[in-house]
């Protein structure tokens, strides 16, 4: 069943549940105020007829017999004490039973019964000094009528109410569900990946943010694609060469078309193309490996600080290699929660990448925060090309004098996986900052 339908059941179900118990109790409270309401009614004639007796005297008009059968008034007065009728507008049975009845079973009862059917009444002695006790009553079938009409009145607005409920549910729901349908079709384009055809689904809510979710999901899938299309063709471009190179001098020595001097540079070459190729696979390994395995990396409590003073210390003898003045202005301490090896082949590459384009100096500073610190690495180079700067990140994008163009990526790897972020911009040079939280 479509979801729409499923709604609109569930709907209709509840509205009808409701209004069934809502009916139930408003039909079973009915009766007792209609049946409170008589007795008011009958409290107001009685208090009417009480008056007409005290006031009663030959000249005053119509006599109290003339009254009550003109009003046809179910009427019983009777002596208690005597058990004697005094006055009745019922049948002469119906009127003794009630009396004998009454000191045992009557007295401050709401509802009589008697001959078969029941009557609501009110009663009360004529004076505190007599014991006459005036009896009013109403049969209760005239209540139960219009307790009828009551009810089948209300089962015809319940269901009118139920059909504009229904009706309602629907419109309400095809606006719930329509954008989801949308939705689903989106989906499908993303499975089929024809994410050049997606359009944005008109809704609000929370069912506007889960398309825009889904977008930015399809966005990243067709990077992700994209990157590993390229990832592929890269990854393959730099093994191959590596490859041609050395099976190009190994068949060449063997069929004797390099000998000497010329077999010697070819073993050279074979032997810095293979060493070439284990850096490349090694790199490509523990990229897989750090997205994928917890076992390559291993945090422990570790000082960034030092870890950047580390990072100067090897690379200071290549820095003085190429007349390049590297300076790192590190002073205080802040522990993280962190695999200090990795953090530091983070911060070689970085700087190390930093020296290789500079042109006379490269500065590294720490900028230690309350939550975070900050590793700042910027020379003064060329800077990063804007066609690059996208990319930098992306697995074998290398740049100018680039090795085998995982650093970068390799670097962005360690700092995500220790729960940092890293970026790169251009001011005088190129900038890299390295954003790590306190573990």
């Amino acid at each position: 069943m479509k979801l729409l339908y499923q709604l609109n059941a569930a709907f209709t179900a509840l509205i009808l549940v409701l209004m069934s118990i809502t009916a139930f109790f408003i039909y079973s409270l009915l009766m007792d105020m209609l049946i409170q309401d008589e007795q008011r009614q009958l409290e107001a004639r009685a208090d009417i007829l009480v008056d007409v007796i005290n006031d009663q005297t030959p000249s005053s008009g119509p006599t109290l017999s003339q009254l009550i059968q003109d009003r046809n008034y179910p009427i019983l007065l009777f002596d208690r004490s005597e058990d004697i009728v005094l006055f009745r507008t019922m049948p002469a049975s119906l009127a003794r039973e009630w009396m004998l009845r009454y000191d045992e079973e009557l007295v401050n009862q709401e509802v009589w019964g008697g001959l078969e059917e029941r009557y609501v009444v009110y009663d009360f002695p004529l004076s505190p000094q007599s014991d006459q006790v005036l009896v009013m009553a109403t049969p209760l079938n005239d209540l139960q009528a219009v307790q009828s009409v009551f009810a089948f009145r209300m089962i015809v607005v319940i269901f009118i109410g139920l059909v504009l409920a229904v009706l309602i549910s629907y419109f309400l729901t095809k606006r719930l569900v329509t954008p989801l349908s949308r939705l689903k079709l989106e989906l499908k384009k993303i499975e089929k990946r024809q994410f050049d055809q997606l359009e944005p689904v008109e809704a609000t809510g929370e069912i506007k943010e889960v398309d825009q979710s889904v977008r930015q999901m399809a966005n990243e899938l067709s990077r992700y694609i994209h990157s590993q299309k390229q990832f592929f063709q890269n990854a393959s471009h730099e093994l191959k060469t590596p490859l041609q190179s050395i099976q190009g001098y190994a068949e060449g020595i063997r069929d004797g078309v390099f000998e000497g001097e010329a077999a010697e540079k070819g073993y050279n070459v074979m032997v810095n193309e293979t060493e070439r190729l284990k850096k490349i696979v090694n790199e490509m390994i523990l990229l897989a490996k750090l997205d994928s395995s917890e076992d390559v990396y291993h945090p422990e409590q570790n000082d960034l600080i030092q870890l950047v003073t580390q990072a100067y210390d090897r690379l200071l003898p290549l820095a003085q290699e190429k007349g390049i003045e590297l300076k790192v202005e590190a002073n205080d301490s802040f522990y993280a929660n962190v695999d200090g090896e990795r953090v530091l082949q983070a911060f070689i590459n970085i700087i190390k990448n930093a020296i290789r384009h500079a042109n006379q100096h490269v500065k590294v500073e720490t900028i230690v925060r309350e939550r975070d610190v900050v590793v700042k690495v910027s020379d003064d180079g060329e800077g990063i090309p804007e066609e690059l700067l996208p990319q930098l990140f992306e697995r074998f994008i290398k740049g100018k004098e680039g090795e085998t163009g995982l650093g970068l990526a390799i670097s962005r790897a360690i700092v995500e996986r220790s729960g940092g972020s890293i970026q790169a911009y251009n001011e005088q040079g190129a900038v890299f900052e390295i954003e790590l939280p306190k573990g």
